[in-house]
């Protein structure tokens, strides 16, 4: 059952000043003007969230008799899902992701949002079996015909990974916002983590990059950009279980802190640096011009001022940093090693003066 459940509290006058920007009838059809930020580049700083993190350390009570191991949670590492084993061969895969709108059609949104969600799964190298919808909706403001699109994207992608959806959450919230939590197996001796990387291993990227810029254009200009659209709505499933199959255990997806952000959160956690070919990197058509123009995000220019001083960038153009730290939604999986039709980016090198190394 979806629970709808009624705000108290007045939003901020940083809010009411932006909903008050937001009463024209066309701001009111697009869905992207809705939202200060879009998709994953709404998320908080990744800086910031490495802060509240470690002030979590050694403060949580552990569960009280628990069903079983808890085999991946709350570390520095920065995992994409929670574990918990069951047995030898099952473990219980657990995680959560929702955000405001990255695209304007209802329907398209509901879907990419579940394919986000999902990709934490597919990036622990699990099988997501059971989601519930995570839904805040200004329902005095948007109809809730809109929210139904929203809810049937997301149904239909979730179903299309051969998931289930049972009900959920919402919230009335000055913001609409979307996503999914979703449960699912994983072979804990197969399990893909970000910290098992090993030096020589090359570097695998499933998806090209930028969406980020490209979804910026969109939000500013209402223009469509198909591409984008159906990258971000295309599940990791296919190659997540290529990477299993080839005896991959290192990776993560790719998403609001950009190819960079989270290939520095793989090399911290393993111990070692990382060489990128930035030439090697695919990207979306049309997102160096957008770039160039300027759509980027504020969360994309956040995600490269936290990285950079991480990164030997050598001669490597502004516009080309931009591009390697650019805010994704439903990105592809960062892997350490091969996996058969994806491009190799890298690879991962001894520890060195910078954790990150482009060339």
């Amino acid at each position: 059952m979806l629970k709808i459940v009624g705000a108290t509290r007045r939003p901020p006058a940083s809010m009411e000043k932006f909903m008050s920007r937001l009463e024209s009838k066309s701001d009111r059809l697009r869905l992207t003007q809705w939202g200060h930020g879009g998709g994953c580049a709404c998320k908080i700083p990744p800086g910031e969230l490495d802060e509240l993190v470690s002030a979590l350390s050694g403060k949580v009570t552990p569960a009280v008799d628990p069903a079983g191991p808890l085999l991946v949670g709350l570390n520095a590492g920065g995992d994409d899902a929670a574990v918990v084993g069951l047995d030898a061969d099952r473990a219980v895969v657990t995680t959560a992701d929702f955000f405001t709108p990255v695209v304007d059609d209802p329907f398209d949104w509901g879907r990419i949002a579940a394919a986000n969600a999902l990709s934490d799964v597919y990036a622990m190298g699990g099988v997501p079996l059971a989601a519930v919808n995570l839904l805040g909706w200004p329902r005095e403001r948007l109809p809730m015909s809109m929210a139904a699109e929203v809810l049937r994207g997301g149904a239909e992608v979730a179903h299309s990974a051969g998931c289930h959806v049972a009900g959920g959450h919402s919230v009335d919230d000055p913001e609409p916002k979307y996503g999914m939590s979703v449960v699912g197996l994983v072979d804990p001796a197969r399990m893909i983590r970000v910290e098992a990387g090993r030096v020589g291993l090359p570097l695998t990227l499933t998806k090209p990059l930028g969406v980020g810029v490209l979804n910026a254009r969109h939000k500013q200009t209402g223009v469509v950009f198909p591409q984008a659209v159906e990258g971000m709505a295309t599940l990791n499933r296919e190659a997540s279980a290529a990477a299993v199959s080839v005896g991959i255990r290192a990776g993560t997806d790719v998403t609001g802190f950009g190819l960079l952000g989270h290939l520095y959160k793989m090399v911290r956690a393993g111990g070692m640096s990382a060489v990128v070919d930035h030439a090697a990197v695919p990207y979306l058509d049309g997102a160096r011009s957008a770039a160039e123009a300027g759509f980027v995000s504020g969360g994309t220019r956040r995600n490269l001022e936290w990285v950079s001083p991480h990164v030997d960038f050598g001669s490597v153009k502004e516009v080309d940093r931009l591009l390697l730290a650019d805010a994704q939604t439903s990105g592809g999986l960062l892997l350490a090693g091969e996996v058969p039709g994806y491009p190799v980016i890298g690879q991962l090198v001894a520890p060195a003066e910078r954790a990150i190394m482009v060339r």
